[in-house]
Order: structure tokens, then sequence, then C-alpha cells
């Protein structure tokens, strides 16, 4: 009898928790330090895409030509 009581006493106490309840994360603002390595990034990302359509056009050009 004690263990029908003692059991859903303990899960009961255990569930409240006095800690407020934890914010929501707010969007961060940009650290200057690191904006202009993630511009660095975005443009050698953007010149990527440029470097691999130049080399597609290329192959394609050098498939034709072949043929």
């Amino acid at each position: 009898m004690m263990k029908n009581i003692l059991i859903p006493l303990v899960l009961c106490l255990c569930a409240c928790d006095a800690s407020p309840p934890h914010k929501p994360q707010t969007e961060r603002q940009p650290n200057p330090a690191f904006e202009a390595q993630i511009q660095a990034m975005k443009k050698a990302q953007a010149v990527e895409g440029q470097v691999l359509d130049a080399a597609e056009a290329q192959r394609k050009q050098m498939e034709e030509t072949a043929q």
C-alpha cells in the first residue's frame, strides 16, 4: 500500500520544476569580426558556380568539336 502512494507522489514531485521556462533564443546579431569571412565565403560560392558553369560549357564545346 505504501508503494501505491509513494510512487505517484515521487513522480509528481519530480515533474514540478521550480526553474522558469526557457525563453526561445532570439536571432543573434552578426559579429562584425566574422562578417568579412562570411561575405568572402558567399563570394567564393558564387565564383565556384561560375567556374563550374564555364567548365561545363568548355566540356560541351570539346565534345561538339570532337564529333
